[in-house]
């Protein structure tokens, strides 16, 4: 076991990728609580780390004072202050390799992205299971002396509801289900006119909670809250610390291949996710969850898939490839993985 005791983790973004970060965070200072982390990140993503113990989150300001190579220089001075021992770069981009060199007679370990397998899994030249995106960042701190096991996962302690939370109607007395239905790529969406079936069968038997964020999503989000009963949308409406509150007190999440799948997992909350043109055997699977949680697309109907790693990528005739599930398919899943609470 390495004789370092304060490790320095480099993930500045997307929200997906840094909420993959928090299980592994939480089993490395489970299993080594010796060890002192400070994470590096952008200032939103600060509420990920609350309350795992030994985690500190150090800020970059990368459209301000840490902007460009200077603003990475002037980052660099400021982290070694800290006097952290070795650096795990959790994120393995220009950013973090600039850096890199400038932590000279420091210890850094990158992480492997599989770029190569990446890139024959997407081509069709080898389709099967590559390493989860987690098991990446753990043999990061494997590399570095402190082996992370992640087969017996923890997971914090539900939050408690907020004010604003409750302020909405939203209460543990019913079983809460929620539904994000968008995703970066539309690639990588449930078809919206199916997705309003499944929200106007699941409100029979839950209280659907809607999640999303921009403009345009909020809009459609909105329109099916007052379509339906026992549908609320909390899009727009509530700040992330609230929103993450809401997240840990659902029975289960139904998502996209997109952050907000990964927002549930951290929490331990079931999660199941409905795929496009990208693939489960890319690695980007929602922390701890079973296989069939993974409604994918059709292949023999899509047989190209996955098409890309992220979604931006597709032949044309693929755009609606995650509709190949029925909507039967989804509801019944949602149905036979928990059980509805009386009241509804």
């Amino acid at each position: 076991m390495s004789a370092a005791t304060h490790i320095l983790v480099i993930r500045f973004s997307a929200m997906g990728d840094v909420a993959m970060t928090v299980p592994v965070l939480r089993a490395l200072t489970i299993q080594h609580p010796q060890v002192k982390v400070t994470v590096v990140t952008r200032a939103f993503f600060k509420p990920f780390f609350e309350g795992i113990p030994n985690v500190e989150v150090y800020v970059a300001d990368l459209k301000g004072k840490h902007k460009g190579v200077l603003g990475l220089y002037k980052l660099s001075k400021e982290l070694r202050t800290l006097g952290f021992d070795v650096v795990a770069d959790l994120h393995n981009v220009l950013r973090s390799k600039i850096l890199k060199l400038f932590f000279f007679g420091k210890k850094v370990i990158q992480i492997d992205k599989g770029r190569a397998e990446k890139k024959a899994l997407v081509s069709g030249e080898v389709v099967k299971q590559l390493k989860t995106t987690h098991q990446r960042y753990a043999d990061v701190f494997n590399a570095l002396g402190f082996p992370v096991d992640l087969s017996q996962p923890k997971f914090p302690k539900t939050k408690p509801l907020t004010k604003a939370v409750l302020g909405l109607g939203i209460n543990t007395n019913e079983t809460l289900v929620g539904i994000a239905p968008f995703a970066a790529y539309e690639s990588k969406m449930y078809p919206l006119e199916n997705m309003e079936a499944v929200i106007s069968e699941l409100s029979k038997d839950y209280k659907v909670i809607l999640f999303g964020g921009g403009e345009k999503e909020i809009e459609v989000l909105n329109a099916f809250e007052a379509k339906y009963n026992n549908v609320i949308s909390v899009a727009g409406k509530l700040d992330f610390k609230d929103e993450l509150s809401l997240i840990s007190n659902l029975e289960l999440m139904l998502a996209m291949d997109s952050g907000n799948g990964h927002l549930a997992a951290m929490f331990g909350v079931k999660v199941i996710t409905i795929w496009g043109v990208t693939h489960p055997f890319a690695g980007f699977v929602p922390f701890n969850q079973p296989e069939d949680f993974q409604l994918t697309a059709d292949r023999s109907q899509y047989p190209k898939i996955p098409t890309s790693i992220y979604g931006n990528n597709y032949p044309e005739g693929y755009e609606n490839a995650a509709g190949s599930n029925a909507v039967a398919t989804v509801v019944s899943k949602v149905k036979t993985t928990i059980p509805a609470k009386a009241g509804i």
